[in-house]
């Protein structure tokens, strides 16, 4: 990771040139067709701004949902393009198709400072198969390409990876800049102590990111799901839990792990626990000896006292995944309570997954996090420290 070692749209010049900007407008809409959350629009404005000031002609494209390389009026961009459009308080030009003779005449028509909007790049098949075609059609629209879609940057599809190789110059947008900034530089070189905070339902999917993490912070909370395959590791009873049974010896090295490396590893000691995971279901507190047939479903008082006290000691704080089953406000507190001491400590936070963002913006406290990711999955592997593939496809420095 470290500093950025790629071109980047302050490195180039734009005036009279067609530049492609792939950006994340994957949005969720309610059944009338209405953009519901425009949180990933608000942050693509400082870069489409930028370009279009310096006299880029703009062109974007997005893609929605998954329609699965099928025209389906449910997945139009339109509403995000119209959405835009207010926001910035300037025509955004809509297109009803993604490439074609219409397409490109357009392009070609466009004025210095103009912005226009291709159709959902997911209404063609080759886009999730990184189809060579589509990438040259695509090239075949602009002068550069701009890659500021960091939630799919780990992907390798036609609009950002194949493009990019395609160009006479492929460049990094403000987004996709300040995510790398942020991710990097909390990892690689944290204020210490560093603390990260996982959760979230299961391991198997956050193996890698536990191992990275144990070489790079001083302490680790685990909450959520994923706790009970750790807790029955150490050969305590969890009752009706989820555990990951595959998986528990792996569990068990990790820990050891932890222990060579003087990590500090800290799991609930006691919990909320359920008969029934609804809305139904009433909360019943319970310290490890007393799951009985139940099942866990957040984390207990005590707990949220312990990880309180690490996370306001802390410099630097990972999050990623609740710490219970937040969507029912019983079983709510364990994660709301995490994410209200991060917003409210001095410290560099720094959230990634979906339903730790879900979590923030529910509670209205966004602005109180130094950087909360726009990718969920791109996130962790970069965190991981893989390489992804729509960064590594940009043009070197």
């Amino acid at each position: 990771m470290g500093e950025m070692k790629k071109l980047t749209i302050e490195d180039i010049d734009v005036k009279g040139k067609r530049v492609l900007v792939r950006v994340d407008f994957n949005v969720p809409q309610n059944e009338n067709l209405e953009v519901t959350d425009d949180t990933r629009i608000k942050e693509a404005i400082p870069t489409i701004k930028y370009l279009s000031e310096k006299g880029g002609k703009v062109i974007l494209v997005s893609h929605l949902g998954r329609p699965k390389g099928k025209v389906d009026k449910k997945y139009s961009i339109a509403p995000a393009a119209d959405r835009l459009s207010k926001l910035m308080d300037k025509p955004v030009q809509k297109m009803d198709e993604v490439i074609g003779e219409t397409v490109t005449k357009a392009s070609l028509a466009l004025k210095d400072g103009d912005i226009m909007m291709l159709e959902n790049v997911r209404y063609l098949a080759g886009e999730e198969k990184n189809d060579p075609e589509l990438a040259k059609s695509l090239a075949a629209l602009c002068d550069v390409y701009v890659n500021d879609a960091f939630g799919t940057a780990h992907r390798a599809h036609a609009s950002t990876e194949g493009v990019a190789h395609l160009v006479s110059k492929a460049v990094a947008g403000f987004l996709l800049v300040k995510e790398i900034k942020y991710l990097s530089e909390s990892l690689d070189n944290p204020k210490r102590p560093f603390t990260a905070i996982l959760g979230g339902n299961k391991i198997s999917g956050k193996l890698q990111i536990i191992r990275t993490l144990l070489s790079k912070v001083d302490n680790i909370l685990i909450g959520g799901g994923m706790a009970y395959t750790f807790l029955r590791a150490m050969k305590m009873e969890v009752g009706k839990s989820l555990v990951e049974e595959a998986l528990i010896p792996e569990a068990k090295s990790i820990i050891k792990e932890a222990i060579d490396r003087d990590v500090k590893w800290l799991f609930p000691f006691d919990h909320v626990v359920t008969d029934s995971v609804s809305s139904d279901g009433a909360p019943i507190i319970v310290t490890r000896e007393g799951f009985g047939d139940k099942m866990g479903v957040d984390i207990g008082p005590n707990t949220i006292e312990m990880f309180d006290n690490v996370i306001r000691k802390s410099k630097t704080v990972f999050w990623n995944g609740p710490m219970g089953v937040f969507e029912i406000p019983q079983f709510a507190q364990g994660t709301y309570n995490i994410a209200l001491t991060i917003g409210t400590s001095n410290v560099v936070s720094v959230v990634g997954g979906g339903d730790s963002v879900a979590a923030i913006n529910k509670l209205g406290i966004a602005s109180k996090f130094t950087h909360i990711s726009t990718g969920g999955g791109a996130s962790l592997e970069m965190v991981e420290g893989r390489v992804l593939p729509g960064i590594a496809a940009l043009t070197d420095k």
